[in-house]
């Protein structure tokens, strides 16, 4: 910045000297000397001073746009690594599309605030100070004249400027809720055939549209007004120094050459008196958008490591322990008071009604969820004395909702373990019931699945989670009803396969199905967040 400022502050002395050339060139022609060489030697240094000030300009603006790009690429990554950090009740509260248009949007109206913005707003001021200056010990009440209008040039500024803030916050929350639908109707595109209902989508997004297009042309009629408003004020400002500096020479108070020198830089200031306005409507964009961007900066993750995090007990066991654990999401109880332990090696199974709490249960052990009073252990040590991303190396989630990525299916496979080999991949495909599907497939491990797993079936989908999970080799595994989408066929293999998984480590299966849990050392039965029943099959 330092270096960038140097340059535009040379660039603004070497712009400024041309009218004092000019009125030099024109006061030798009017004062009767031999004038054609003076007038060459000056019009030589207009030419090298411009070419100064020429690469200066370009240094000036290599740096501090520049800047501006590094920075945009700092903000980016610190956005993506806040939201990654995020916890899911931030995700549950905020839209998918809001995220990305203030990722995108957002973060170019912050980058012209920061580059071009402050570039224009400080060359704009150096620019009004030199000239001004020069003007003032020519003739300080000719100057005078030319700034009568510059109160007005203010005060329009700072008018239309806060309407101008005000619409374009408008439109970034109608972009927003634009991104929104779009990435809504195109996850849930299946739902949105199988009801026939595009054409209800259709006249909904269009209405969307509609208003976004109505905020924006509201934006522009502000902006319309705004730049020929300004313009105006500066047709004016030529008309009063015409006016007053026509009497001054035929008064013989001003000479010819000072009178062209003044009009050089009423030019000058033409662009500053535009840029004031042009440069305060990015800012109050930019000023706009940092404030939607810090709101995702300035949020602080509900689950987060403690200051100190405990050490992870070496070599991990994996018993876990439930302790009078009670949990209340949005002002609603979701468990009560429960107590249990599973021990080290053990496989429990989880089951009760939809609503229950089952997955509420599970998520506390990874600490994707936190209890509202009691606590959860894993081999004695509290859980939220750990650090969680220490914790959760050590564990396999098949999660209820199954997410794929879209590459392909060996790289869904090794999400969770980037160093596995192919045998590696292989095998835990095996395990999990996937390796004859995979190998009737063109590509096989290379298949790409497409947005979601898009290609594949809900049991594929499922199988290739539990893969994922299993290639990890965890100390303990967590299926969340990783069954519900496979026949019952598929089902015995894959629970022949986890037999020999299962031992040493512990597991904890959730299912409505019976055949899933028969084999477990100990089920447990939820009702309305409290353990109803416990025992074995």
């Amino acid at each position: 910045f330092a270096l960038g400022f140097g340059y535009l502050i040379l660039k603004s002395i070497a712009g400024i000297a041309w009218p004092l050339l000019v009125k030099a060139g024109i006061d030798s022609l009017q004062s009767g000397r031999p004038a054609l060489e003076t007038v060459a030697w000056l019009a030589a240094a207009i030419v090298v001073f411009s070419a100064v000030k020429g690469f200066f300009q370009y240094w000036m603006r290599v740096i501090l746009v520049g800047i501006s790009r590094d920075i945009e690429y700092d903000l980016r990554n610190d956005l993506f690594a806040k939201l990654v950090t995020l916890s899911s009740g931030f995700f549950a509260r905020i839209r998918t599309g809001d995220i990305m248009a203030r990722a995108t949007s957002d973060l170019n109206a912050v980058r012209m605030m920061l580059g071009p913005g402050i570039m224009y707003w400080t060359e704009t001021m150096f620019t009004f100070v030199f000239a001004v200056s020069i003007m003032l010990a020519t003739d300080w009440r000719l100057t005078l004249i030319a700034l009568l209008p510059a109160p007005l040039v203010t005060w329009v500024v700072i008018y239309f400027g806060g309407k101008v803030h005000a619409r374009f916050e408008a439109i970034q929350e109608r972009f927003a809720d634009i991104s929104s639908r779009v990435q809504e109707n195109l996850a849930g595109v299946r739902v949105v055939r199988a009801y026939a209902l595009e054409q209800r989508e259709l006249a909904q997004f269009d209405e969307l549209n509609q208003d976004y297009i109505a905020r924006n042309v509201k934006l522009a009629r502000d902006t319309g007004i705004f730049y020929p408003l300004l313009e105006a004020l500066v047709g004016l400002t030529f008309l009063l120094v015409l006016w007053a500096g026509g009497q001054r020479i035929l008064a013989g108070q001003l000479t010819l050459g000072e009178f062209a020198m003044f009009q050089g830089y009423l030019n000058m200031l033409v662009w500053p008196l535009i840029a004031f306005g042009w440069v305060t409507n990015i800012t109050q964009r930019g000023s706009a958008s940092l404030g939607r961007l810090k709101q995702i900066l300035d949020e602080q993750p509900d689950i987060a490591a403690p200051g100190q995090p405990q050490p992870l007990p070496t070599p991990l066991r994996g018993a876990i322990a439930f302790e009078n654990v009670s949990l209340e999401i949005a002002g609603h109880l979701i468990l009560h008071g429960i107590s249990l332990e599973i021990p080290s090696g053990v496989t429990v199974a989880i089951v009760g009604h939809t609503g229950s709490g089952k997955t509420s249960l599970v998520n506390l052990v990874p600490r994707l969820l936190d209890p509202t009073h009691g606590r959860v252990t894993v081999d004695g040590a509290d859980l939220r004395d750990l650090d969680p991303t220490e914790l959760r190396r050590h564990l396999g989630l098949v999660p209820q909702e199954t997410f794929l990525f879209s590459t392909t299916i060996a790289g869904n496979i090794a999400f969770g373990a980037l160093n596995a080999t192919e045998d590696q991949i292989r095998a835990a495909a095996a395990k999990a019931g996937l390796l004859d599907d995979i190998e009737n497939f063109p590509q096989g491990f290379q298949t790409l699945v497409g947005e979601r797993g898009v290609t594949l079936s809900g049991g594929q989908k499922q199988r290739t989670a539990i893969a994922r999970a299993l290639l990890r080799d965890p100390r303990i595994l967590i299926l969340d009803d990783a069954l519900s989408a496979v026949d019952t066929l598929t089902e015995d293999r894959i629970l022949h396969e986890l037999s020999s998984v299962r031992s040493g480590r512990t597991t904890i299966l959730i299912s409505h199905r019976v055949s899933t849990v028969r084999d477990a050392d100990r089920i447990y039965v939820l009702e309305h967040g409290r353990i109803a029943e416990q025992g074995t099959h």
